[in-house]
């Protein structure tokens, strides 16, 4: 499904930061230009008797009840920590 667009692949790899090759341009760019030709399919479907919903399954609250259990020791807290001092984080100082 081809695209009628003509897709500046240049411009799109600098707004992602990624350097291309020919080749990859190439192929990125018809792999883009059948995204958006299947885009332009979607816009003929007849959409007027659907009504629009945020999810198309229905969301039900999904916490967990909020109840207390054991926390981390101080060892398992600390051990991955740069710096400790007296049980505690030690941290750069950033307030004068």
């Amino acid at each position: 499904m081809a695209n009628t667009q003509k897709i500046d692949i240049d411009y799109v790899a600098d707004l992602a930061r990624i350097a291309l090759t020919d080749d990859e341009k190439d192929l990125f760019s018809k792999q883009l230009g059948d995204i958006l030709g299947y885009i332009e399919k979607l816009e003929s479907a007849d959409i007027s008797q659907v009504e629009p919903m945020a999810h198309a399954f229905p969301v039900y609250n999904v916490w967990d009840e909020d109840e207390p259990d054991e926390g981390l020791s101080v060892d398992d807290a600390l051990k991955n920590a740069p710096a400790v001092r007296d049980n505690m984080f030690v941290v750069p100082k950033v307030v004068e």
